[in-house]
């Protein structure tokens, strides 16, 4: 699957307006974000980009004397362990616990989880903020024997963390046929017997058995859509966990999850981010 790399530049450039521009770009079809310093970088399927939407969203920014232009180019694949080590990335530590690290990084402190990754697609690196809120959640759940879904898997560092945590088998998929091959890689790195990872949507969902836990950390229109096939493959008392949204969507994440019979049971902030905890009551 092919993506769209759209370059926004933001003058006079904050980190709010970035925010800001990410979750209205994430309203209209686009997954992954990397700050510049005076803008941002966008990506989106080539098939769901709408330039007419994304020049509506620009002209509409809300903050006044605000300029936004953008360019768009062909989000080039190339390998993303490479990038990492060119531009001083370390070693991703998650409360002292768990250790998010690429085959060539050196001097890696010592946690109770290591797992090592060679991202060679652009998203999926462990530093966005609800990457390490999902993670936080699945350190402090308890997994031991349960069947855990992943959908969205990126590189699959949050359905390789459960399977260390006990999950008996973890079910990953992605849209992204480079997301799939990189997430198998990920996989074989980390040595586990217990990950499938398949490409699709939530499609794939239809008929299944119900799994313990569904980790889905996508976009607020992704998970609007695809929460009732989530639902359908859940039993009682089986828990979602959902991030990839801002603090002021999660009304409209609930409203929507307790119309399919899900009960909210908790959710954290991060930078604005939010992971939201759900429980099938039926």
């Amino acid at each position: 699957m092919k993506y769209t790399e759209v370059t926004f530049s933001i003058q006079p450039y904050s980190t709010d307006k970035s925010d800001i521009l990410a979750a209205m770009a994430g309203e209209i079809g686009f997954e992954s974000f990397t700050e510049m310093e005076d803008g941002l970088k966008a990506y989106i399927q080539d098939d769901l980009l709408d330039k007419e939407a994304l020049e509506a969203l620009t002209a509409d920014f809300p903050f006044p004397n605000t300029r936004i232009t953008f360019t768009l180019a062909p989000a080039a694949y190339q390998n993303w362990n490479e990038e990492w080590e060119q531009h001083g990335f370390q070693p991703i530590v998650i409360d002292n616990r768990c250790c998010v690290h690429s085959t060539t990084h050196q001097d890696i402190p010592q946690t109770a989880y290591d797992i090592v990754i060679n991202p060679q697609m652009s998203f999926g690196s462990g530093y966005h903020e609800t990457t390490q809120g999902m993670i936080r959640e699945i350190l402090d759940a308890d997994l031991e024997g349960k069947t855990v879904l992943d959908m969205g898997c990126g590189t699959c560092i949050l359905g390789i963390l459960s399977a260390m945590r006990g999950a008996s088998h973890v079910t990953a998929i992605d849209i992204d046929e480079w997301s799939v091959n990189n997430a198998r890689q990920n996989v074989e790195l980390n040595h586990l017997d217990n990950v499938d990872v398949e490409w699709g949507d939530a499609h794939l969902l239809v008929d299944r058995a119900p799994f313990d836990i569904i980790l889905a950390n996508i976009n607020r229109n992704i998970l609007l859509n695809d929460m009732p096939a989530y639902t359908s493959c859940m039993h009682k008392h089986s828990v979602i966990l959902m991030s990839g949204f801002y603090q002021e969507d999660l009304p409209i994440i609930q409203k929507k999850a307790e119309s399919l019979g899900l009960k909210y049971l908790s959710h954290k902030e991060y930078n604005n981010w939010v992971v939201v905890k759900f429980e099938r009551t039926e």
